[in-house]
């Protein structure tokens, strides 16, 4: 890159960090104010480990704002350039809007799937291992309360319900089993494994309405669900690295709810570069054009309104990605092809004179 270039980037991309920087900031602040939660973490961890995970925690939610600080960001450090009409010479010298607008986006397609992959990645380890997902949140796969589970092998179909779980859903406690098309019937037992591709009831009963209970040991339920797939139906999606979610995906997952839900966050992180190079396009769409007055606040404004537009309807189309409403693959992508769209399109009337 041209020394051009360098300046460019330096001005919008510092911009763009302090905007992320200062909403990290807020969201760590809200986030210290779940005072249970710290001192949960700490009485199990220590105090250090208590503000890790709150630095952690608050990394998580500042990524999820990015595409709202990404346009922000960018929409203030074009406003410095045009404000001290330095974007003015740079345009009167005969370069085009895409020659300007390069090098930040190139910086920004690295740097946003260096945090997709990696940054993500440890913070999620971070929090899962400090301080899960509690049950009964928005993004959990199961009710609260008890765990409850619908397993399929073949013909043979029946819903699981339990009172406890360990190793991550593959040993269940107390269990109540519910053959889907037999009448009255269920199974008791106060512990099931999986192995080997079924449930291992070690003592069990077998209540039917027409006869005693029947006591029988080592009982065996058939189920094409993996270790691995019981434990992401039991946890939330949140709490699924990227590459274990790339490992479950190549390993098939059987319950399509699962599946969509693994598939639409997957999806939705590789697209994170895309999504956030049409936050930056839409940023520089709407400053980069010829103004009379020297007034840039109602740019700003729209700026922060088109930054929640474009939140709001990620986290709508991941919800019905995840719930199996929309094809996943365009539910993460859908918002990233809008955003490129509407700041090329704008972009190009823009190069064209029209607007």
């Amino acid at each position: 890159m041209k020394r051009l270039d360098w300046f460019i980037l330096g001005r919008v991309g510092s911009r763009m960090a302090v905007t992320v920087l200062v909403f990290y900031g807020l969201i760590v602040l809200a986030e210290a104010l779940d005072t249970w939660r710290f001192n949960s973490v700490t009485e199990n961890f220590g105090f250090h480990w208590a503000i890790i995970m709150v630095l952690a925690s608050g990394a998580r939610w500042t990524i999820k704002t990015l595409p709202v600080t990404v346009l922000l960001g960018a929409i203030i450090g074009f406003i410095d350039l045009k404000a001290r009409h330095e974007l003015t010479v740079i345009k009167s010298s005969g370069m085009s809007i895409w020659r300007i607008i390069r090098a930040p986006t190139l910086a920004l397609l690295i740097v946003s799937l260096a945090i997709s992959l990696f940054v993500e990645t440890q913070t999620t380890r971070l929090i899962r291992g400090l301080a899960p997902m509690p049950p009964g949140e928005a993004t959990l796969l199961t009710p609260p309360g008890e765990v409850w589970l619908e397993q399929r092998s073949g013909d043979t179909h029946y819903i699981m319900v339990a009172e406890g779980m360990e190793a991550g859903g593959s040993r269940l406690r107390d269990v109540v089993v519910f053959p889907i098309g037999a009448n009255g019937e269920r199974i008791e037992g106060p512990l099931a494994e999986l192995e080997g591709g079924q449930w291992r009831m070690p003592e069990a009963s077998i209540h039917r309405t027409d006869r005693a209970a029947q006591a029988v040991t080592d009982f065996l339920l058939p189920t094409t669900s993996s270790a691995a797939e019981i434990s992401l139906k039991l946890t939330s999606i949140e709490d699924v690295t990227f590459f274990e979610l790339a490992a479950l995906i190549q390993a098939g997952i059987a319950d399509p709810t699962v599946r969509a839900a693994a598939l639409t966050r997957f999806i939705k992180l590789v697209s994170m570069p895309l999504l956030l190079t049409g936050s930056l396009f839409i940023a520089f769409a709407f400053t980069a054009g010829y103004r009379r007055s020297d007034k840039y606040g109602p740019a700003v404004l729209y700026g922060i309104v088109l930054g929640f537009v474009v939140f709001v309807i990620t986290e709508m189309s991941e919800r019905a990605g995840s719930g199996g409403v929309l094809e996943p693959a365009f539910a993460a992508l859908g918002p990233a092809f809008v955003a490129i769209v509407i700041g090329v399109t704008v972009l190009l009337y823009k190069e064209d004179g029209r607007a």
